[in-house]
């Protein structure tokens, strides 16, 4: 049933299955288990903002194991830019500063506007994520080859109270069309079928990223499924009957193979994204700096061997059709957009199991960056070649997350 033309844009499941298989996935892979990917800060013991809710799930298998410090690679625990431009301008500044006996001994005065007006353009006008607090000091290190994402055993009530919490309150859709997650399964469709069809582009786009995500990760918990539990081993496995309850589309009456088809959708947002990114990634003052100099630099070229990939893609989505009508409505709307996105960011901190919330945040942050980006083009465009880009930025953590995120799908 998941086959050919995807809506609402110009490609087809087979033309993506044969890229992403044969060419972009094995690069993709290779790149996620180095140092500088594979290690994510992540504060997991945020309070969820929406509910009293302090029901931690009690199975082992969601806990996360952080990092002890020493293991983490030293440039990254220092956010050390060592081998950058601008970091060995710094540098030389602050030696500069210190040998005049300057009072402040670290940055110029004009260092220190930019940096606030950097910092305060990327707390406002950009970002689609609630900015994860990295420097609380219940901020860890996280190994992510080390925590995969897995089933945990986390279900029930809990589990969907965050999903109908994403859904409800935060998809574009009539009052009166019931969440898509009744245990009906399929009922509350037809009058959901009514409406998607007569929305607009934006709108039906958030819907189906939104889908597209729970897609994934439900395909994931079906794929790595705890098969046998003893005290002398755990098995993890496909669950065939798990994915059919999600997926089939006897079973779901007719939603599976379309839920399907949004995980496509995500994907080909996701990898314009990518291919949208590349002049920031491009510039010689960008390092992907662990410490290790000679395999920074070779995972470097490897990144941007998979960015050129990203690039070469025959049927991109074109994101051009989104906010094009007129001026005000569609900066209305776009601003409607992020909120809405915004909000979902801060439901993961709700999640009761820290595995599923680590990597709920991670997939959540990086489809968060990859809107970011697209939304950015032009800023993009003009970025300098070298020195500081303060129109538009993108941390560590970021990037972590989107190239995490997009591995997942």
């Amino acid at each position: 049933q998941v086959t050919g033309h995807l809506d609402d844009c110009t490609c087809d499941v087979e033309t993506i299955d044969a890229f992403n298989n044969y060419k972009f996935f094995p690069r993709l892979n290779e790149l996620l288990e180095s140092d500088y990917f594979r290690y994510y800060k992540v504060n997991l013991k945020k309070p969820c903002p929406f509910w009293n809710d302090n029901s931690h799930c009690g199975i082992r298998d969601c806990a996360v194991k952080p990092c002890p410090s020493d293991e983490v690679p030293g440039g990254i625990r220092s956010g050390s830019y060592k081998y950058s431009e601008e970091a060995n301008n710094l540098a030389e500044e602050c030696e500069e500063a210190e040998r005049l006996g300057a009072v402040d001994g670290s940055l110029s005065e004009e260092t220190q506007q930019a940096m606030l007006q950097w910092t305060r353009h990327d707390d406002t006008s950009d970002s689609f994520c609630e900015a994860d607090d990295i420097l609380s000091p219940d901020a860890e290190y996280v190994d992510l080859l080390l925590n995969p994402e897995r089933y945990t055993g986390y279900k029930g009530p809990d589990a969907w109270k965050i999903w109908n919490s994403i859904y409800e309150e935060n998809c574009f859709k009539p009052q009166n069309v019931k969440r898509p997650l009744e245990s009906d399964r399929g009922e509350s469709f037809i009058y959901f079928t009514k409406w998607f069809s007569s929305v607009c582009v934006e709108k039906r786009a958030f819907y189906r990223l939104i889908s597209g995500l729970h897609a994934s990760i439900n395909i994931h918990l079906s794929a790595r499924y705890l098969l046998q539990d003893t005290w002398s081993e755990k098995k993890w496995g496909p669950n065939v009957t798990e994915f059919q309850q999600r997926f089939d589309e006897v079973i779901t009456r007719g939603e599976g193979p379309r839920r399907l088809k949004n995980l496509y959708f995500l994907y080909l947002i996701e990898l314009r994204a990518l291919s949208k990114v590349l002049p920031f990634f491009e510039r010689p003052g960008f390092q992907l700096y662990t410490g290790n100099k000679s395999r920074d630099a070779e995972m470097k070229n490897l990144l941007l061997e998979i960015l050129h990939l990203a690039r070469s893609f025959p049927l991109h989505f074109d994101e051009n059709s989104f906010f094009a009508g007129n001026k005000k409505e569609a900066a209305k709307l776009k601003e409607e957009f992020r909120l809405h996105f915004k909000n979902i960011s801060r439901i993961m901190d709700c999640v009761g199991c820290f595995k599923c919330r680590l990597w709920g945040k991670l997939q959540t942050q990086g489809l968060g960056t990859a809107l970011k980006i697209l939304f950015s083009e032009n800023l993009i465009e003009k970025m300098p070649e070298s020195g500081p880009s303060y129109g538009f930025q993108l941390t560590r953590q970021e990037i972590v997350a989107l190239f995490n995120a997009f591995g997942r799908l």
